[in-house]
C-alpha cells in the first residue's frame, strides 16, 4: 500500500476568503464626524517609542578553557596474517601469499575492486576541487597594505629564575618547532639554583615545551641539522660541543672532550655542507675556529687560530662572536670578532697563514651578527655597536650602506630569505625593526615594540613570514610579518642588484681618491722628514759648525780689508787713469772721421 500524508483544517480557521478582481473603485462606507463628541476628547502627553523588528541582544565576556593537546607516536605494524604465521619468517609469509593467490575468490575480489577503484580514480582526475581559477586576478586587484606584524605566540621560560635566550633555531621541516638556548652570560652572576635546561617549543602550544634538552653546561647557541630534522648541535658555556638526537631523549648523545674543546663559551655553531651531513664548525672568544664531525666529538678535525699576524699565535688571537657560512661557497666562511673586525677566510688554503684572506674594519665594538645576502652572496650584513652595515667583498676600507646610529645597542640581524632588500634587526630597548632598503634607507619600514626587556637574538623562518625574537627575560616571541614584507616584489632582484653595484662603484671612487690623498701626504711627510733630518744632522755636527763659522768670519774679514784698501788708494793714479781714458776717446773719434 502507498503511504500518504493528509493535512486537514476547518474552513473557519482560514479566515475570510480573499476574492481579487479587476474592478473600478467603489465607496463602501462614509462616516461623518460628530461635533458633540469633541467635548469628551481627552488630551494625553505624546510619547515616542522606537520599535525594533529583531530581538534585543546583550554582549558578555566569557573565558574559554584552552584545549590541551599532546603529541603521541604510533607504530604501524603489518597485520592481517593468521596466528600460525610468523611475520618475521620470510619463507612462511611467501608460502602463504602463493596459497592465497591461487584461490578463485582472490581473482574475483581483485576484479571487483579494480572496477570501483578505477571509477574513483577517474572521478578524482576529472575535476580538481581545490583548483583556484581566479587567483592571479585577485592578486592584481589587491591594494598595497601597510607594513604590519602580529604576535602569534609567546613562549616563557618555565623556571623561576629567568635566563636570557641566547640562541634560536627553526625546525627545518616547515618551521613548526622552535629550539631555544637559555643561558646567563653575566660573568659570575649566575645563581646557584639556576636551571641548565633548554627547550624545543611547538609554536601552537606555548604552555609547555615539547621537549627539554638537558646539557651539562648551559647552552649559548644551537642549530638544527638541515639534512636530518631529528638532530641538532649546541655550543655550551663551558666551551664544549653537545650533539642531540631527539629520538633518543633529552640527554645528549655525545659530548666533546674538555681538553680538546674551546676555552671560552661557544657563541656560534653552524652545520656545514657535506655528503654525510655530520660536519659542523664552531667559534668562540678564545680565538679559535674548530671543525667537528658529530660522529666522533672526541677531538676536532681541524683548527684555525684567528691571529691577525697570520702566525698562529693564540695569545694575539681575536675573539670570535659570529660566524657566516654560505653553502654555495663551501670553502669560504666569515668570522665576526670582538674587536669589530670581519675576517674573510678560506678553509682550503695551503698554509695556515693563507687561510685568513682579508679583513674588514667598520665597527667600534663586537660584531654580534654576520650574514651574507641569500640572493647576492658578495654582499653581507654586519651588526655592531649602534649600527647595521652592508658590505661588498670588493671594498675593504668601508661599507657601502649603513643605518644611522640608534639610541640603543643593535644585538642581532638577519636577511629575509624571500626578499633581497629586506632585513631585520633587534635592539636592547625591546624593538624589532624591519628595513626595506628599496623603500627607504634612513629609517626602518616597520618598528614593533616586542618586549619591555632587551632583545638579544633573532631568527626568521624559511618562508619569511614568521620571525622569532629572544629577550633577556627568557621570553621568545613569534610574530607574523605581513605579506608585503614577506612576498617577492616585481623586479626587486634587478633593482637591488643595481643599487649594490652603484654603491660599490661609488665607494671604489671614494677609496681611490682617499688613496691618492694619503700617498700625497705620505710623500710630503717623507720629504719634509728628510729635509729636517739633513738639517738636524748638519746642525748636530760641532766640527762642521765651527768650520762654517770660521769660513764666514774670514770671508767677512777679507771683504772688509778689500773695501778699506780701495778707499786708501792715492787719487793721482785715478787722475792719470782718467786722462788716459780721455785721450783714447779722442783718438777713436778722429779715426772714425777719417773713415
Amino acid at each position: 500500500m502507498e503511504i500518504t500524508h493528509v493535512y486537514t483544517k476547518l474552513r473557519r480557521e482560514f479566515g475570510r476568503q480573499c476574492l481579487f478582481s479587476d474592478l473600478v473603485e467603489e465607496l463602501m462606507v462614509d462616516i461623518e464626524p460628530q461635533p458633540s463628541l469633541a467635548s469628551q476628547f481627552i488630551l494625553k502627553t505624546p510619547k515616542d517609542q522606537a520599535a525594533q523588528a529583531c530581538m534585543d541582544m546583550s554582549e558578555h565576556q566569557v573565558n574559554t578553557v584552552r584545549f590541551e593537546s599532546s603529541s603521541c607516536g604510533i607504530n604501524h605494524v603489518e597485520g592481517g596474517w593468521p596466528k600460525d604465521i610468523n611475520l618475521n619468517d620470510l619463507e612462511q609469509t611467501t608460502r602463504y601469499r602463493k596459497k592465497v593467490e591461487k584461490e578463485e575468490n582472490y581473482v574475483n575480489c581483485l576484479l571487483q575492486l579494480g572496477h570501483s577503484m578505477e571509477h574513483c580514480i577517474r572521478q578524482n582526475n576529472t575535476i580538481d576541487i581545490y583548483q583556484q581559477h581566479f587567483e592571479e586576478d585577485e592578486e592584481l586587484e589587491e591594494s598595497p597594505e601597510l607594513p604590519s606584524a602580529n604576535t602569534i605566540n609567546i613562549f616563557r621560560d618555565p623556571n623561576k629564575v629567568k635566563r636570557t635566550i641566547t640562541g634560536l633555531s627553526w625546525h627545518p621541516d616547515g618551521g613548526r618547532k622552535l629550539a631555544a638556548a637559555y643561558c646567563n652570560l653575566e660573568f659570575q652572576k649566575s645563581p646557584k639554583d639556576m636551571s641548565l635546561d633548554s627547550y624545543i617549543w611547538d609554536i601552537e602550544n606555548p604552555k609547555c615545551p615539547e621537549m627539554t634538552l638537558k646539557p651539562e653546561s648551559p647552552l649559548v647557541c644551537l642549530d638544527y641539522n638541515p639534512k636530518d630534522p631529528h638532530t641538532l648541535v649546541g655550543g655550551c658555556y663551558s666551551g664544549q660541543i653537545a650533539f642531540w638526537d631527539t629520538r633518543r631523549g633529552s640527554q645528549p648523545v655525545e659530548y666533546s672532550s674538555m681538553e680538546h674543546s674551546h676555552r671560552d663559551p661557544v657563541y656560534k655553531i653552524i652545520w656545514l655542507q657535506s655528503k654525510t651531513g655530520t660536519d659542523a664548525f664552531s667559534a668562540s672568544t678564545d680565538g679559535q675556529i674548530l671543525w667537528w664531525d658529530v660522529r666522533k666529538l672526541s677531538e676536532p678535525t681541524e683548527r684555525l687560530v684567528l691571529d691577525p699576524g697570520r702566525e698562529g699565535n693564540l695569545d694575539r688571537a681575536l675573539g670570535a662572536i659570529s660566524l657566516e657560512f654560505e653553502p654555495t661557497m663551501p670553502t669560504k666562511f666569515m668570522v665576526g670578532t670582538e674587536q669589530g673586525l670581519v675576517l674573510s677566510c678560506n678553509r682550503k688554503a695551503k698554509t695556515p697563514a693563507e687561510k685568513i684572506v682579508c679583513m674588514y674594519d667598520g665597527h667600534h665594538g663586537p660584531i654580534y651578527a654576520l650574514q651574507r645576502n641569500p640572493f647576492f652572496p658578495k654582499n653581507f650584513l654586519t651588526v655592531g655597536d649602534w649600527t647595521a652595515r652592508i658590505w661588498s667583498e670588493d671594498i675593504k676600507e668601508s661599507s657601502i650602506m649603513w643605518t644611522k646610529y640608534q639610541m640603543s645597542y643593535v644585538m642581532d640581524a638577519c636577511w629575509s630569505p624571500v626578499r633581497p632588500s629586506v632585513f631585520f634587526t633587534v635592539k636592547m630597548e625591546g624593538v624589532l625593526d624591519v628595513w626595506d632598503i628599496l623603500f627607504k634607507q634612513s629609517d626602518p619600514s616597520l618598528s614593533v615594540k616586542v618586549s619591555d626587556k632587551g632583545l638579544y637574538c633573532l631568527r626568521v623562518q624559511d618562508n619569511g613570514q614568521l620571525v622569532a625574537c629572544g629577550s633577556h627575560s627568557g621570553t621568545a616571541t613569534v610574530l607574523e610579518i605581513c605579506s608585503g614584507l614577506s612576498t617577492l616584489q616585481k623586479n626587486e632582484k634587478s633593482l637591488v642588484a643595481a643599487m649594490f653595484e652603484r654603491e660599490t662603484k661609488r665607494e671604489k671612487i671614494l677609496e681611490a681618491r682617499q688613496r691618492e690623498i694619503r700617498l700625497k701626504e705620505r710623500s710630503r711627510s717623507e720629504q719634509s722628514r728628510e729635509d729636517d733630518a739633513g738639517r738636524d744632522d748638519r746642525e748636530d755636527d760641532p766640527e762642521q759648525l765651527m768650520a762654517r763659522a770660521e769660513s764666514d768670519f774670514y770671508s767677512l774679514v777679507e771683504a772688509e780689508m778689500r773695501r778699506r784698501e780701495w778707499r786708501e788708494e792715492p787719487p793721482q793714479e785715478n787722475e792719470v787713469c782718467d786722462e788716459r781714458e780721455v785721450k783714447n776717446e779722442v783718438e777713436n773719434g778722429n779715426t772714425n772721421e777719417s773713415l
